[in-house]
Formats: structure tokens, C-alpha cells, sequence
């Protein structure tokens, strides 16, 4: 069991993280045992972690803070190997050079810019940008999958939910666009513009059929009126005899 003295450091850490939140940094103990505690490490920007959201634990001794805690790291970075402990000043690889005033913000802190050098160290892996990169976007796909890092942090979780669906969206967008469903006001007057143009021509030939129609029936019915005034007329003579 942890000494007293552990429990109310980490205590009152837990406190001051939840005052005054790292920035790119999340840290909390588990709920069954404070000597264990997760944390994330979100990418800075400019960097080939931009994006990543790296998932890990820090388990304390129980005679911290005067002995250093032990560090890993669960998401694949690229960086360092995972589910192994990490080689640093302030882990306990080196209790040496452990200082006790040191605290779980500045230890994250710590382990956050070293992550960004490329120093060997025991526990750390060599690959290019691209790997990296691409280990970055996968990562909170990575983590969501951990039931413990679920449990631990439901709010990456939400946002990762809400991230899915707005990709999805985005996706189904140029789909419906492709169907020739265009709705814009300038689309709507062109058509309406094409089916009036279409209705006059459709005037304009019945109009023109009509009168065609006139000049063809015309001269056969006046044609025939002349005709027989013109037998009555030739009649008329040989009648008289």
C-alpha cells in the first residue's frame, strides 16, 4: 500500500492539473489505484506528431516523491516502443538524477519534448516523417479501441465519434452533387428559362401549321366553286336551242 505522504503528493497534484490544465497534455490517476496514472499527449503543431494523440501510463513507486516513477507509452508514434518503459532523466532509468520536486505535469512535459528529438535512448524506435505522420492519423482510431483508455478518457472518445461523422458528410457531399441534384437559384432559372423557350417554340409551329393548313384547303374549294359556274355558264347556250 502507498504511504501516506505518496498519496496526498499525488493528491494534490491531481488538483493542480484540474486548476490549471498543460497544454497538450491530459493526465489522470485510475480509479482502483492512484499509483497509476494515464495520460495524452496530443501533437504539436508543425511537427510530424501533429494530430496524434499518443495514450500512456506512469506508475509511481510507492515512496515517491522521492523515488522516480517508471513511463510508457501505449499508442504506436514512431518514436518510442510501446508497452515499454521509456529511457528518461526523470524515470527510473536514471534514479540518480531524479529530483523530487519534480511533478507529474513537468514529467509529461519532459517526455512530450523529448519525444520531438531524435536522441536514442533505451525504449525509443527509428522511422522516417511519412511513418510517423501516418501513425499520427491513425492514433485516436488506435486508442478507442483500449476499453481502459475509453473508461478513462470518454471525451476524445466523443470527439473522435463527432470527427467519423463530419468525415462521413463531407464524403456523402460530392456524391449527391454528382447526381445533377443542383439546387442553386441560378440553376433553377436557367432550367425554368430552357422549358419556356421550349414551350414558344412549340407555339410558334403549331401556329405556323395552322396557317399552312389555310393556304393548302383555299384554292381546292374555290378552285371547285369556279369550275361550276364556269359548266353553268357553257350550258346556257345549248339550252336555249
Amino acid at each position: 500500500m502507498a504511504e501516506k505522504a505518496c498519496i496526498k503528493r499525488l493528491q494534490k497534484e491531481y488538483r493542480a492539473l484540474c486548476k490549471e490544465p498543460v497544454s497538450h497534455i491530459v493526465a489522470r490517476p485510475s480509479p482502483s489505484d492512484i499509483l497509476e496514472w494515464h495520460y495524452v499527449l496530443e501533437g504539436s503543431e508543425g511537427t510530424p506528431f501533429s494530430g496524434g494523440y499518443y495514450y500512456g501510463k506512469i506508475k509511481f513507486p510507492q515512496e515517491y516523491p522521492y523515488k522516480p516513477p517508471g513511463i510508457s507509452m501505449t499508442t504506436p508514434n514512431g518514436r518510442f516502443m510501446t508497452q515499454k518503459k521509456i529511457c528518461l532523466s526523470m524515470s527510473d532509468f536514471h534514479p540518480e538524477s531524479w529530483n523530487p520536486m519534480w511533478s507529474v505535469s513537468s514529467i509529461l512535459t519532459g517526455l512530450l519534448s523529448f519525444m520531438m528529438d531524435t536522441s536514442p535512448t533505451t525504449g525509443s524506435v527509428n522511422t522516417t516523417t511519412v511513418e510517423k505522420q501516418r501513425l499520427a492519423k491513425s492514433s485516436m482510431s488506435f486508442n478507442c479501441k483500449n476499453a481502459t483508455f475509453r473508461k478513462m478518457f470518454p471525451e476524445y472518445v466523443e470527439k473522435y465519434n463527432k470527427q467519423q461523422l463530419s468525415e462521413q458528410v463531407t464524403s456523402e457531399q460530392p456524391a449527391s452533387s454528382e447526381t445533377g441534384q443542383d439546387k442553386s437559384p441560378r440553376s433553377v432559372l436557367e432550367n425554368n428559362n430552357l422549358e419556356s423557350t421550349g414551350e414558344d417554340m412549340k407555339r410558334v409551329e403549331g401556329l405556323k401549321d395552322v396557317r399552312r393548313n389555310k393556304k393548302q384547303g383555299f384554292p381546292t374549294w374555290m378552285m371547285l366553286l369556279l369550275f361550276s359556274i364556269f359548266g353553268v355558264v357553257m350550258a346556257l347556250p345549248l339550252l336555249q336551242l
